[in-house]
C-alpha cells in the first residue's frame, strides 16, 4: 500500500521515525547512523529510510517545510502505516535571550499564529502538547549526556518572511522560547490519532540578533540533537 507523497509499502516503516524537514537531512542520518538502510520513498525528493541504531529498528523520513508538509506526511505515517512515535529533528529560531547557537529545545507545548486547528472546529483555543514520556525521557538523555538543552513552549508559524517586524518580539513576552514551522501538524495529528510526538530543535538562528547559520552548516551541525534523538528512539518503548 503507498500513498500519493510516499511509496513506501506499511512494512517498509518502522514504528518509530525520526522526522528532519530536509531531505537531504535524512539521507544523512541514515548514512551515518543506521545499519542496512533502505531508502523506501523518493516521491517529490522526500527521502525516506529504515535501517537499524544499536538492534532497534528505525525510520528516517522528511517533512518538508511548513504545517501543511508535516501534516501531510505525519498524517500518513500514524494513519496508512501504523507508526505509533514520531519524533521530529529540526532547526529553531531562539527568541529567548537565554538561548544560544547551537542549544537544543525540547518543545513540551506550541503556540501558532497557523489556522491548522480550526479543521477541528472545536469549541475554543486548542494547545498542543507534546508526549510526556517522551519528554521525561529526552531531557534525562539530555542530562546523561551533558547537553545544552531547554524543555518550554515553542512558536509554530506559518510565516517565514512577514511586514510584522516585531511578532518575534511580542512572542519573547510570554516567555516563548523559539520559534520553528512544522511542530503544530506534527502534534495535532498526534493527539487526534492517539499517536505519540516529541520535537527537538537545534537553535539555528537568533532573529533579534540578525545572527544565523549557513544552510550547509545547519544541515551538517546537529550532531548533538541528532545523536540524543537516537538515543531516544532507541529507548522509547515503541
Amino acid at each position: 500500500m503507498s500513498t500519493p507523497h510516499n511509496e513506501a509499502q506499511k512494512k517498509d516503516i518502522a514504528k518509530i521515525v525520526l522526522m528532519p524537514g530536509d531531505p537531504l537531512r535524512a539521507k544523512l542520518i541514515a548514512e551515518t547512523y543506521l545499519e542496512d538502510a533502505v531508502c523506501y520513498n523518493t516521491v517529490r525528493n522526500m527521502l525516506g529510510y529504515t535501517g537499524n541504531y544499536k538492534g532497534k529498528r528505525i525510520s528516517v523520513q522528511s517533512s518538508g517545510m511548513g504545517v501543511p508538509s508535516m501534516g501531510i506526511y505525519s498524517m500518513e505515517l500514524y494513519r496508512d502505516y501504523d507508526v505509533d512515535t514520531i519524533i521530529r529533528v529540526g532547526s529553531a529560531g531562539a527568541i529567548s535571550d537565554s538561548l544560544s547557537m547551537g542549544d537544543v529545545v525540547i518543545g513540551m507545548g506550541l503556540c501558532t499564529d497557523s489556522a491548522y486547528v480550526s479543521q477541528y472546529n472545536l469549541p475554543g483555543t486548542y494547545t498542543p502538547v507534546a508526549d510526556f514520556n517522551l519528554v521525561k525521557l529526552a531531557t534525562e538523555i539530555m542530562e546523561e549526556r551533558g547537553v545544552s538543552y531547554q524543555t518550554g513552549v515553542v512558536l509554530t508559524s506559518d510565516l517565514f518572511y512577514t511586514d510584522e517586524k516585531d511578532a518575534v518580539a511580542r512572542w519573547k513576552k510570554m516567555n516563548v522560547l523559539c520559534v520553528e514551522m512544522e511542530s503544530l501538524a506534527l502534534y495535532c495529528n498526534a493527539a487526534r490519532l492517539g499517536k505519540r510526538a516529541l520535537t527537538m530543535l537545534t537553535i539555528s538562528d537568533i532573529p533579534l540578533k540578525g545572527e544565523a547559520m549557513e544552510a550547509d552548516e545547519r544541515r551538517t551541525s546537529f550532531t548533538v540533537m541528532l545523536e540524543s534523538a537516537l538515543r531516544l528512539a532507541e529507548k522509547a518503548d515503541v
